[in-house]
């Protein structure tokens, strides 16, 4: 037997489930239609009692975490869905659903568009990873060790030493330090976050600070989402703004946008 022949005789004998299960979603069916449900639960929660008592982020929390949050947990996730609810105009990611809605695209494909380009999601899980390898280190040393080392170039975004951390447009940026503060500052805040901002305190002497994701993440592994949760969970936080700059423009002429003239084009060509 070959060496590539091996892994698809070790699948064809693997021991598979019967049926697909999960634990966080239970269905109680119709006595009329067994395939509609009477009775839904999250986690062992009534649906409808949810509806009635808890917040959205809180049901959020209890779908992936499998527990409700605290009054301080829930204070805290529905902080930072507000921080990191729009990615701005100036985000890929809005750009491109903007484009979506002024082109006609079906209104359906809007969002995933914008997601597809949603710069730096996929560094969410690796900042989880270097926060919580670092939270017991003085976060003053770690950085000057890694500024010593080299900080990243003036104009690269991402900083391989420190995901989560960099550059925006060529600087720190100020409003998600201030965000930051203010959310480090409730009693329910954790080290990660705490450690965070004390990390860019020093940073931000060389224009470093918090990246998006990487306020998602600190926020996130002191509530005790897991590190491969991140990226999917950053990317609903932004979704709420990335499809409103789409269907801003869903209803309007092309002619909203600018038209970029010939002259305006730098056109470069690979003579090799």
């Amino acid at each position: 037997m070959s060496d590539q022949e091996r892994p698809r005789e070790a699948m064809r004998a693997a021991q598979f489930a019967e049926k697909a299960t999960t634990r966080l979603w239970h269905e109680v069916p119709s006595r009329e239609n067994p395939y509609v449900a009477e009775t839904l639960r999250c986690h062992g929660y009534d649906l409808l009692e949810l509806m009635a008592r808890r917040s959205l982020t809180d049901v959020v929390f209890l779908l992936y975490r499998g527990e409700l949050p605290t009054a301080g947990q829930s204070r805290l996730l529905e902080r930072l869905a507000i921080a990191l609810i729009n990615p701005g105009p100036r985000s890929p990611a809005s750009r491109a659903a903007i484009a979506c809605g002024v082109g006609r695209t079906d209104p359906a494909h809007i969002l995933p568009a914008g997601l597809m380009t949603l710069e730096h999601a996929h560094e969410a899980e690796p900042a989880i990873r270097f926060l919580r390898r670092h939270i017991r280190l003085r976060a003053d040393s770690v950085a000057a060790n890694l500024l010593e080392s080299g900080p990243p170039a003036p104009h690269q975004p991402l900083w391989p030493a420190a995901p989560g951390f960099g550059r925006n447009h060529g600087s720190a940026d100020p409003w998600l330090a201030r965000a930051a503060d203010d959310m480090a500052a409730l009693p329910e805040s954790g080290d990660c976050l705490r450690w965070g901002c004390a990390f860019v305190r020093v940073l931000e002497t060389q224009g470093i600070g918090w990246l998006p994701h990487g306020l998602a993440a600190a926020v996130l592994a002191d509530l005790g989402f897991p590190p491969r949760s991140a990226p999917g969970l950053y990317q609903w936080l932004r979704a709420p703004g990335i499809l409103a700059h789409g269907l801003e423009y869903a209803n309007k002429a092309i002619t909203a946008l600018p038209y970029v003239d010939d002259a305006h084009y730098d056109i470069q060509t690979d003579c090799d």
